[in-house]
């Protein structure tokens, strides 16, 4: 039968997050201590790779239960210690491959009978622990890999420097009622009270800050707010960012690579700097040209108001009005259609059809807020759960600034047969409903929710029988594929109207809203996916070579793509939080997914956008598979063949 270690947040403190790591760190310890003894005398998989398993349980239990609670506690001083802890943590880990005793028995155990017979996700696990000691410098003298764990370790001192100061950074804008012309009365409402009286925040939070740059009429306003959002944290992060680079840059050239993207896309995809630059030179040239004729023609309706040129501030106000105007699609009129809970059923329901999932809310959640549901996932029919998740969906001061799952608990499989159930948090930041009003999603933020629940879905289908493999943990330029293919069920007419309603009348959203909405999901898609190419030639152009870079000049250079100009007096790398975390010569894999993404999506398209038969075999190849093997074989297993560009260009107009 199923376990499932449930955790409990309802009495969790400094003092128990920090308890609760030191035991999981003694813990750990003790199995890796295990597996080192066992290899002088018994080495097999059993006493020198399932302890290191056990271990790597233990710390990632422990930061679902403790240090998670930095992105979401209510409580200050408890997000604070788990950011510590998080911290402590990462460094254990880190600190874990640089052990020579370490590195002595895994290759020790790798020489024996016992190891050459391993296969499957078992072998992966005994290349990747070679991999990782590789990686860690133990070919090298050892004053060298003693200052490589030292960089190491600074490293991750800087990355959660960087992220604390950027989860803590509060700014905004006091505004009188006038001063918020051009916005619903909904939004007003729902903001809190300014410094000033009878005047309202408008904050750095994003169900604040993009209405507010889609909708406010008052230029000056849209670029002071832009402004400060571009400097979040400036003064603090620009020098972490600038140490982070160079550390990266050192530790590459310590292990002999060109620079850290090609150190750090030895993991990924890719593979290799080249094949970014192949896509990139692929489709940027083609982008371009849609793009300028775009801006001219987003031009043209910002010049009816005197504007010109177009100045960052100004292309998202334009380009909803120019939505408005083309298509006849008013974001309001169509957030109508999208109140939050329904939009989760509507969700619940494709998927559930698509998967064979059902979908049960659990009570009491024991969270760490009462904002918090949390959901049992089943096949259908049956009354034993897969897996679990949470869904902290509002926001919060000090919360998580963004969208995004978090794991909780790694599905793996136990000594007595049993597989433990995963489970997982998806958090996001919308508006929180009312008693006069629910909450209702913007087209965008409910592909965002759909987004997100793809990684979930990643995550909690797994059935992989080890923690290093389950759930989502697959080549990082892959992982938002799962997530990317989800997005595409939200501009489909026929499943939108199954489920989209209005939150007063119940009436289905009209087939000609649809039509229009998903005829404008192309408007600009040459200036949208441009920006995206900003943001992953910045980060390349960061690590991709030996030699110090300017930060402003080529954040300058690199914002050309955009056709934009780049506002002046703004640091925006200073608020650019996927450089550290994760994604730092990796921003690129949004891009690079969406073309596998896009490309299983097609399968859909040719067999039945919501075909049961279909989303079996996608579950199955994909999503349980987690990293039991390479993502290319995932996507050779569904597609029947190697993956194609083809339905990637095809949504970009590109494809001749």
């Amino acid at each position: 039968m199923p376990t499932t270690p449930f955790p409990d947040y309802r009495n969790v403190d400094p003092t128990a997050v920090r308890r609760m790591t030191a035991i999981a760190i003694s813990d750990a310890d003790a199995h890796v201590a295990s597996a080192i003894e066992a290899a002088d005398s018994r080495p097999t998989y059993a006493t020198v790779l399932q302890p290191l398993e056990e271990a790597a349980t233990v710390i990632a239990d422990v930061y679902g239960r403790g240090a998670f609670m930095a992105r979401v506690h209510p409580d200050e001083d408890v997000r604070a210690a788990a950011i510590d802890e998080e911290e402590r943590l990462t460094k254990w880990g880190t600190d874990l491959v640089f052990r020579s005793d370490l590195n002595e028995a895994i290759k020790r155990y790798a020489e024996t009978d016992d190891a050459a017979a391993l296969d499957g996700p078992h072998r992966r696990l005994l290349d990747h622990w070679l991999r990782d000691l590789r990686r860690a410098g133990h070919d090298l003298p050892v004053d060298v890999r003693a200052e490589l764990q030292e960089l190491r370790l600074r490293l991750i001192e800087v990355e959660v420097a960087f992220g604390r100061n950027l989860d803590a950074w509060e700014d905004g804008l006091d505004l009188a009622r006038d001063e918020l012309d051009g916005l619903p009365d909904a939004f007003v409402e729902g903001l809190r009270p300014g410094s000033s009286p009878g005047t309202h925040r408008v904050s750095m939070e994003y169900p604040e800050y993009t209405p507010f740059m889609q909708q406010a009429r008052r230029r000056d306003l849209r670029h002071r707010l832009l402004h400060k959002f571009w400097n979040r944290a400036a003064e603090d992060n620009r020098p972490l960012l600038e140490e982070a680079v160079a550390i990266r840059r050192t530790i590459a050239d310590i292990l002999g690579h060109d620079s850290w993207a090609h150190h750090a896309m030895e993991l990924k995809m890719a593979g290799h700097p080249d094949a970014v630059d192949e896509l990139y030179s692929s489709i940027v040239p083609a982008l371009e040209v849609k793009a300028a004729a775009e801006l001219e023609s987003l031009q043209a309706v910002a010049e009816t108001d005197g504007v010109a040129p177009i100045e960052t501030w100004d292309w998202a106000f334009y380009h909803e009005l120019q939505k408005r105007q083309e298509f006849g699609v008013d974001a309001n009129e169509v957030a109508e259609y999208f109140p939050l809970e329904q939009t989760i059923q509507g969700m619940f329901d494709i998927t559930a059809e698509v998967f064979g999932l059902e979908y049960r809310e659990v009570a009491p959640t024991n969270a760490w807020h009462t904002d918090v549901a949390l959901y049992a996932i089943h096949n259908r029919g049956e009354d034993e759960a897969l897996a679990y998740f949470y869904a902290d969906l509002f926001p919060r001061d000090g919360k998580y600034g963004h969208a995004a799952a978090f794991p909780i608990v790694y599905g793996r499989s136990l000594s007595d047969g049993s597989y433990r159930l995963p489970v997982a948090a998806i958090v996001a930041n919308f508006t929180k409903p009312t008693v006069e009003r629910p909450s209702l999603l913007r087209h965008s933020e409910a592909v965002t929710l759909f987004h997100e629940f793809g990684h979930i879905l990643h995550f909690c289908l797994t059935t992989v029988p080890l923690v290093r493999f389950a759930g989502f943990d697959t080549e990082w330029d892959f992982v938002e594929a799962p997530s990317q293919i989800m997005e595409h069920w939200m501009w489909t007419e026929p499943v939108l109207q199954r489920f989209a309603r209005h939150h007063q009348s119940a009436e289905p959203i009209p087939a000609d809203l649809v039509g229009r909405l998903v005829a404008a999901r192309d408007l600009n898609i040459g200036l949208h996916t441009l920006r995206q190419v900003f943001l992953g030639q910045v980060d390349l152009m960061l690590h991709d070579d030996a030699t110090e870079r300017d930060l402003d000049e080529i954040t300058r250079l690199a914002y050309r793509r955009t056709l934009l100009p780049y506002p002046d007096g703004t640091f925006y790398l200073a608020s650019f939080g996927h450089l550290m975390g994760g994604y730092d010569a990796g921003y690129y894999g949004y891009l690079w997914a969406k073309v596998f993404g896009d490309d299983m999506f097609s399968v859909f398209q040719s067999e039945g956008v919501l075909s049961p038969e279909v989303g079996r075999r996608y579950r199955h190849e994909v999503l349980e598979q987690g990293g039991a093997r390479d993502a290319i074989e995932h996507l050779r297993a569904f597609l029947g063949r190697e993956p194609s560009t083809r339905a990637f260009l095809r949504n970009l107009g590109l494809d001749g």
